[in-house]
């Protein structure tokens, strides 16, 4: 008797335990991962699906809420920079029950000369998307896809100097390299400034966002590239999200990018900013706004836009010089192949430089 109550006492401590490990509670701020190879088990089914339902090209976007919740964003035509033409969006909520991820929504489908209502269920398994009738015929299947960037990896070309390549931080004030030969941010609170300073020119940067599921709004992943300090280009998980003026791509609460091309958490994206600053005449007036193209992921965001004030908590607008910051905003934010041309320097004439050729994003983008 005696070894049963001990048996039984043993039994309902490990219960306790384990109750008190599932009961235990989640702290979006501290639920994070920077590794894609070491996360939970929502973030498979995170992501970008695409395919043919009924004859129509569809995009969906995944996006994980923490414990099991999601959230998807419908594309008629594609997905962002793919097809999709930026009208019709549908968002629907989910929730993962075992292996499978479902999503249901009301629509009519067209049969000759009529319309039909239903109701349609897109069943995801983290590799396809299928979408299904009310009866359960498949009208579709989106598979998973994992975009890059086409300037991703691109090097510094001749006339541009490298910023950061894993090997130090020679160009940099402050800043860390991680194990992978990364540079950090969110670490200890402290942005990360250029020691020279630049006028004009074209910056290529490649980030990579922290995945976390739990946290919302600007705890989302956040950072950003301070152009001389002044104008920034906001970085932050905004995947599958409406473009706003303080989501990724934005100029940080000024002007929303012309379409969201945020890739999903934990893959590599890219910046190219060709940026001209302002002119001020000798009494310090201003002259001439600054001006700013962006692209993301290779995809233009911002076309010469001119920036007639500061963005966000930028410094004001002054002659003064001060060199482009990035910003440590709390979120461990990583990047990497970092160069910049600076475009008040003359660059050799090609022919002293066999195989030199003019750079420019769009010319990237073609030729990937």
């Amino acid at each position: 008797m005696i070894r049963i109550l001990c048996y039984l006492s043993v039994l309902g401590f490990v219960s306790a335990i384990s109750l008190e490990a599932q009961e235990k509670p989640i702290y979006p701020k501290t639920y994070v991962f920077i590794d894609p190879d070491e996360t939970d088990d929502d973030f498979a089914y995170q992501g970008e699906y695409a395919g043919q339902v009924e004859g129509e090209s569809t995009g969906l976007q995944v996006i994980a809420r923490g414990g099991g919740a999601f959230e998807a964003r419908l594309l008629t035509g594609g997905l962002p920079g793919e097809g999709w033409d930026g009208s019709q969006q549908w968002r629907m909520n989910g929730k993962r029950k075992g292996d499978t991820l479902k999503f249901t929504r009301e629509a009519y489908l067209d049969r000759g000369d009529t319309k039909e209502k239903t109701t349609l269920t897109y069943v995801v398994d983290g590799e396809t998307a299928k979408v299904l009738s009310k009866e359960g015929k498949t009208l579709g299947t989106l598979k998973k896809v994992i975009r890059k960037s086409p300037t991703l990896g691109y090097p510094a070309p001749w006339g541009a100097v490298t910023l950061f390549d894993g090997d130090d931080l020679y160009q940099f004030k402050d800043g860390r390299i991680s194990p992978e030969g990364l540079l950090e941010e969110g670490s200890k609170m402290r942005d990360v400034f250029l020691k020279d300073y630049y006028q004009d020119f074209i910056l290529h940067l490649e980030f990579r966002l922290p995945y976390k599921p739990y946290a919302t709004g600007q705890d989302r992943g956040n950072s950003g590239c301070y152009l001389q300090q002044r104008y920034e280009v906001q970085i932050l998980d905004s995947f599958g999200l409406d473009p706003e003026f303080n989501y990724c791509g934005a100029l940080y609460r000024y002007k929303a990018p012309d379409v969201n091309m945020c890739l999903p958490p934990l893959q590599w994206q890219t910046y190219e900013i060709e940026f001209k600053a302002a002119r001020f005449d000798k009494a310090g007036k201003k002259t001439k706004n600054a001006v700013i193209t962006v692209w993301h992921n290779g995809v233009k965001i911002h076309d010469h836009f001119e920036l007639e004030r500061k963005t966000g908590a930028g410094k004001q607008e002054s002659p003064e010089h001060y060199v482009t910051k990035f910003q440590d905003h709390g979120n461990p934010v990583r990047f990497r192949n970092m160069w910049i041309i600076d475009l008040n320097r003359p660059i050799p004439a090609p022919a002293a430089h066999p195989g030199f050729e003019p750079w420019s994003p769009e010319q990237v983008v073609s030729q990937n």
